[in-house]
């Protein structure tokens, strides 16, 4: 194996995959900004983007098909929050992250009844070969992920640093009594921050469906993913999980590269060292398991 003809390739695709997981990252931290609240179904909401894609792509122009999926999804998402987590808003939290989960398993259950268990292929935005960077070779559709992860922050941030809306996301999530007291509603906050969550995690979906095969159970292995990721960035940092998903997909594609077994260990191994980090603290870590001092 030549590592120096290797890793360009592995980082490649890792970029591409880490960038999907930056958007379902986007969406975990957009929903616990607000509501406190882990959505386990946030990765069905990428499985229904690239599911309706891949159903309507035929009957339709390829970027009609993807609002229209989008769009259905985001709609998904706000009845999700006012049937299933509204009602239960003064619950526990361990109450609500239950819900979520049970959601996750209705959404991946209602999936395979309408779309069985064949995968679904879309054909690529722009097609043409791949493109040649050095000793490395680039999809167009990976270009496209890329470009989507870029857009979509910079969409992000100007929302949330510009518009009305999302200062009013903003102070819900930092104090919801002062945000009441202003006119500020939190429920609709939430509704807001569900649905647009679920919009970021549909146009992941549709991105990434050219590239990978969409199936119903696609979102369970993209949601574990996507929240290893956000959890790395804070789970309140739009940015840092942005970043903690492409270092996940750069360090699972050169694991991959390295062991095929190491893919899937990689994720929660990073899972876990952040938060043993973030429990014990670096110098805790240090202290425990670094030189000690000599006697005097």
């Amino acid at each position: 194996m030549n590592l120096s003809l290797e890793l360009p390739q592995w980082i490649i695709s890792g970029i591409t995959i880490g960038g999907i997981y930056a958007l379902v990252a986007l969406g975990f931290v957009t929903i616990y900004s607000v509501t406190r609240v882990i959505n386990i179904a946030q990765g069905e909401f990428v499985m229904l983007g690239a599911m309706l894609t891949a159903t309507l792509h035929n009957r339709m122009p390829l970027a009609l098909a993807i609002l229209v999926a989008v769009i259905a999804v985001t709609a998904i998402g706000a009845g999700v929050q006012r049937v299933a987590l509204y009602p239960a808003r003064r619950a526990s939290m361990v109450t609500l992250i239950m819900i979520t989960i049970g959601v996750d398993i209705v959404l991946r259950g209602i999936a395979l009844i309408i779309w069985g268990t064949a995968p679904y292929s879309v054909r690529p935005f722009t097609p043409g070969p791949p493109i040649i960077v050095g000793p490395a070779v680039i999809t167009r559709q990976a270009l496209w992920v890329i470009a989507s992860v870029i857009v979509i922050v910079v969409v992000t941030y100007l929302f949330f640093q510009r518009t009305m809306a999302g200062r009013a996301l903003r102070a819900s999530a930092a104090n919801p009594v002062a945000a009441r007291l202003v006119g500020i509603r939190p429920e609709r906050m939430a509704l807001l921050a569900w649905a647009g969550s679920a919009a970021l995690a549909a146009l992941g979906g549709a991105v990434v469906a050219p590239i990978t095969f969409a199936t119903y159970s696609m979102g369970l292995d993209l949601g574990l993913k996507g929240f290893v990721a956000a959890v790395a960035g804070g789970l309140t940092n739009p940015a840092a999980a942005v970043i903690g998903g492409l270092l996940l997909g750069v360090l699972e594609s050169v694991g991959a590269g390295l062991h095929s077994g190491l893919q899937d260990v990689i994720a929660f191994a990073v899972l876990l060292v952040v938060l043993i980090v973030r429990q014990v603290g670096i110098l805790g870590l240090w202290g425990r398991f670094g030189p000690r001092p000599r006697p005097a």
